[in-house]
This record gives C-alpha cells, structure tokens and sequence, in this order.
C-alpha cells in the first residue's frame, strides 16, 4: 500500500470532505480516529498502525491526534469551515508566501485571500515558500512584512506544524522578492 497516497487521500478527508466516508468532524476539526479508519478502510486497507505511521511520518506535520489518539485532524487547509482555537500569536518581522507564476497578475490585484480554505499560509522563510511556490510552477515568492501588519490591526495564527496564517494580506503589503535573490 502506498502510504504517501493514503496521505494524500487523509488530507482530503479532514480537510474538505469527510462525508466522501461517511464522518463528520466536530466544531474544532476533530474526527472519531476509529471511524475514520474504517471509513478510509472501503478504499485502502488502513490499521491504526499504519494511520500512526502516516501521522508520525509525515514530512509536512499535516495531522494530529489527541492525546489518548481517539480523535484526530488536519492542523490547518480546511475549506469546511472548523474553529481550530487558534491563539494570536506575534509573527517574526517578515513571513514569505510562495505561489506560483501563473497567478502572479490575479495576486497583484486582490492580494493573497484564503480562496477555498480558512486562512492564507505562509512560510517563516524563503526555502519553504520557494517548495511551495515550485508545486504551481515556475515560483513567486512574496516578502510579507508580518511585524507592520499586526501593528496595522491584522491577526497572526501559527498551526501546530509552523504554518503561519491569517485571513488575508493586501496588495499594499506584498514585496515580490526578485528571482536572482531567491536561492532555489
């Protein structure tokens, strides 16, 4: 069994529909970690085991249980709406936001917005926003000036796996970082 595809399929259930196995999360993004074994179970043959080994190996810290492992989620990307109980946290000086070229023009226009999902994700530094960025082709990287933003009313959440987030960052606070300063 490909656990990278069970993964992938993992994230589509926590994180946009649960009902394709028949779960529902509760208000905060929790599902019952049995029912979802045996929901995932009609198209891959999951163990508590091998859902263990995808939560404790995955490289992006997608996932998370509780602490008797009853329950379970994704730490953030919901498109279903969830309160995560995100705490404000202050966000370091600056924040990058990696995208790829072909949004460029639509990101210059009305900013980054969260689209689909709760929040905008952004990255604590430049390597991480160029691996995202590479994932929508030829990557963008924006220098985010996180400290102006707080200091202008914005609010600064970061999920349990470093992923920073906030509701939006306007046009007035994008700085494209130029291609030959980006170490890719």
């Amino acid at each position: 069994m490909d656990l990278k595809q069970v993964s992938k399929f993992l994230a589509l259930i926590l994180r946009h529909k649960p009902e394709e196995i028949g779960i529902t999360l509760d208000e905060h993004g929790w599902a019952d970690t049995q029912a979802l074994i045996e929901g995932i179970r009609k198209r891959y043959p999951l163990t508590m085991e091998l859902l263990e080994e995808i939560v404790r190996t995955d490289g992006k810290q997608r996932y998370a249980f509780n602490g008797d492992k009853t329950l379970i989620r994704a730490n953030q990307g919901h498109s279903v709406p969830v309160d995560m109980e995100f705490e404000p946290v202050q966000p370091p000086a600056f924040l990058y936001h990696g995208t790829g070229e072909k949004y460029l023009s639509s990101i210059l226009k009305q900013g980054l917005i969260p689209k689909s999902r709760l929040y905008v994700h952004l990255s604590a530094d430049v390597e991480t926003a160029i691996k995202v960025g590479s994932r929508h082709g030829k990557p963008v990287v924006f220098r985010i000036p996180a400290e102006e933003m707080v200091q202008d009313g914005y609010v600064f959440f970061c999920s349990a796996n470093g992923v920073w987030l906030t509701k939006e960052v306007p046009v007035g606070y994008l700085r494209q970082i130029p291609r030959d300063e980006m170490r890719e």
